[in-house]
């Protein structure tokens, strides 16, 4: 027997819900069909409840939306309830002049609110439109078309700054699409309520239109057709005239308030009436002085006390209350050293900076005493003024951006940096920060809390105010910007960042320099256990037969100072494999090793694809330069007179500005046997050039000259006779 399920009409209701695409096409569909379709009285009264409640629900949500762009339907929903409010004005003139009646939600607006009285509902009709179409509306819509106008010049700029950080591997590539979305979208959105909001004039201008032909059609019909006296034809149709118009005005105003409050707020984490009340409340002493004169205004000639004197009160306990709350927030806890999270498993550093560790019980045990001598290989000191980056509590992204970096490193490099450590030290100025090694500062500079660097990567002739530097990594010209300043910036090209992101790619490009500094012989063993899982035969050929743990650690340290990534550690192992039984020098194995990993870091180099743009030597100047290598088992460098030395430095140096103006990274090539002593040599006078060899490349790869060196003129050979 067949057995049948009954569904409830919440059932019904639940699964429309789970289709709002389809709950939206009907309701447009609905729309269109109210311009053309009469409809009954109730169902008026039911469509114009629904109006006014739809306008409600808009405002509401918007208030709770953190960021504008993420409510992006709202131009969409604009229209829909522009085309409502106008289908419900048609429908309800249908009844008006047909039947004299419109239901009694129009009925209640016109006899209930204005007390029957034409005259006054005609006033506050045309206040409504006054404060809708004249005050609100225009501003909003001039807002909209301001922002439109930024966001679109400045997406150039923000799509610069994006690129800047993934390159310098601050962000992934992950986030850095994400965040192009976002800049898309924010553009999307200020471009669509630019348009938008001429809806909301439009309807505006619609509603008094509509009214007054309401009024005038009804007193002609009225007369002509139903023979009515002129003052109650007057009467009747003007009040229903205007109670229709109300009805439309009062969501249409509602509307016109929700749009403003989304395109004059700015992004923020938290709702709209929190950043209200965060904000207001931020300023104690502000609300207290308001206190007073509020009181003292309740006891000026004429005033009547009361009113003033209990909002007097009332302020008063709210600025006690918010004063106490700020006191309460910024009480010491402590100078401390502020850690990052180190590897799974092991815990953060969190010894005061101001502590004695010697004193009390605990230092009484010998493991405290070894604390003494401990130093963490990588650490940054910060200036009083800049322990604001790295307190999350009052929005320091610096602890989370620094976590970034070393993941940035890893993945790219396949070195893993330790925990970095940051403090505060009264020996530096207020925004200056230096970073340690071991101990040892080896890069310093300094940035400005809540302003912004601007860099004129474009060429802009345009001066902003502010104060000058230079940026640390690259040494751009720049100028640090107040936040007023910014759009200007963005807008004629300049490339803006925040402090915290000046200090992350000051640090990721300083952490390249040192890399091979960090790199220790227990790290090094800590990465060949990691291959020793994938490639035991490889780790077991390796070790201790051909090399030891410090041959290698030289060979991956080489590497390193000269910006070659070791993540491809396999491929290394199998090549010091091959060559150890040859040589057991770390320069000549490190050389080899590079030979082998050409294909995989040339791409570091490449203008194009497949494509280097680089410095020659030509092949007279390199024999010559080849006989003066001088090697040790510890060192190759050349032995050049001072001559030959300054002169090479020259052209070396002419050259390479050359290519750095037109954008290009300093690159020479030489033969092989050449490159490290050729490198080594010059690496002190020009630490950015580049030294490849011809057998590093790819056989796909081609070679641009952008310069030949040729030999001194004194080393010239004459030609044979």
């Amino acid at each position: 027997m067949a057995t049948t399920q009954a569904t409830s009409p919440a059932g019904n209701w639940s699964k429309l819900l789970r289709q709002p695409d389809l709950v939206f096409t009907l309701g447009l569909f609905g729309i269109i069909l109210l311009l053309v379709v009469p409809v009954p009285t109730w169902a008026l009264d039911f469509f114009l409840s629904v109006n006014i409640g739809a306008s409600l629900m808009i405002l509401l949500v918007i208030i709770y939306v953190k960021d504008p762009p993420e409510f992006s339907a709202f131009p969409t929903i604009l229209l829909a309830v522009t085309l409502l409010r106008l289908a419900l004005n048609i429908a309800s003139t249908r009844l008006i002049l047909l039947d004299g009646y419109a239901g009694q939600v129009i009925e209640a607006f016109g006899h209930v609110l204005i007390a029957g009285n034409y005259l006054v509902g005609a006033v506050v009709f045309i206040i409504l439109v006054i404060i809708n179409f004249v005050v609100i509306t225009k501003g909003a819509g001039r807002i909209a078309e301001v922002a439109a106008r930024f966001t679109l010049d400045a997406m150039p700029g923000k799509q610069m700054a994006i690129d800047a950080e993934l390159n310098a591997g601050i962000i992934d590539e992950l986030t850095a699409t994400s965040r192009r979305l976002k800049v898309q979208k924010e553009a999307d959105f200020y471009g669509s309520m630019d348009g938008a909001s001429k809806f909301v004039r439009g309807d505006a201008v619609a509603g008094i239109l509509i009214t007054l032909i309401n009024v005038v059609g009804g007193f002609a019909i009225g007369m002509a057709q139903k023979g009515l006296p002129i003052d109650v034809a007057l009467q009747k149709y003007t009040l229903l005239s205007i109670g229709d118009g109300l009805v439309s005005q009062v969501p249409a105003l509602i509307i016109s308030v929700a749009a403003g409050l989304l395109v004059t707020r700015a992004q923020g984490e938290n709702s709209l009436g929190a950043q209200i009340g965060q904000q207001l409340g931020a300023y104690p002493r502000a609300v207290g002085i308001a206190s007073g004169l509020i009181t003292a205004m309740g006891f000026a000639p004429g005033m009547p006390p009361a009113p003033f004197i209990i909002l007097g009160a009332i302020t008063g306990i709210i600025a006690y209350l918010l004063a106490k709350q700020t006191k309460d927030a910024l009480q010491p806890a402590g100078k401390g050293q502020l850690a990052l999270p180190g590897p799974a498993g092991s815990a953060p550093s969190n010894r005061a900076a101001g502590s004695n560790p010697a004193g009390g019980d605990a230092a009484k045990s010998p493991e405290d005493m070894h604390k003494l001598i401990e130093s963490e290989v990588l650490s940054i000191e910060v200036g009083y003024g800049l322990l604001r980056l790295a307190d999350k509590t009052q929005g320091g992204e610096l602890l989370d951006r620094i976590t970034g970096v070393r993941k940035g490193f890893a993945r790219d490099n396949g070195m893993v940096i330790p925990p970095i450590a940051i403090r505060d030290s009264l020996e530096l100025e207020p925004n200056e920060y230096t970073f340690l090694l071991r101990g040892k500062s080896f890069a310093r500079a300094s940035v400005i809390p809540n302003r912004w660097l601007a860099m004129n990567v474009s060429g802009s002739m345009i001066t902003l105010k502010g104060v000058p530097t230079r940026e640390p990594v690259f040494g751009i010209e720049a100028v640090w910007i107040a936040e007023e300043e910014k759009r200007t910036a963005e807008i004629n090209g300049y490339s803006v960042v925040d402090a915290t992101s000046v200090l992350i790619t000051h640090l990721a490009e300083t952490l390249k320099q040192v890399a091979h500094l960090i790199l220790t012989r227990q790290e090094v063993q800590g990465l060949i256990d990691r291959v020793k899982e994938s490639h035991p035969a490889l780790v077991a050929e390796l070790l201790p037969d051909l090399v030891n743990l410090g041959i290698i650690q030289r060979v991956l340290q080489n590497l390193l100072r000269e910006g070659v990534p070791i993540k491809n550690l396999p491929l290394i192992l199998e090549a010091l494999a091959d060559y150890a039984p040859v040589t057991k020098n770390p320069d000549e194995l490190s050389e080899q090793v590079r030979r082998r990993l050409g294909t995989y870091f040339i791409g570091l180099y490449e203008a194009e694809p497949n494509l280097v743009k680089c410095i020659t030597l030509d092949p007279r100047l390199e024999q010559s330069l080849m006989q003066r290598i001088q090697r040790s088992h510890f060192e190759t460098t050349l032995a050049l007179d001072p001559h030959t030395a300054q002169f090479l430095l020259r052209e070396l140096t002419i050259r390479s500005n050359s290519m750095a103006e037109q954008g290009l990274s300093p690159l020479a090539i030489v033969t092989s046997e050449l490159r490290l002593a050729f490198k080594r040599f010059f690496e002190p006078s020009l630490p950015k050039l580049s030294v490849l060899s011809y057998q590093e490349l790819p056989s796909q790869t081609e070679i641009q000259n952008v310069g030949i060196i040729t030999p001194a003129p004194a080393e010239r050979v004459p030609a044979a006779a």
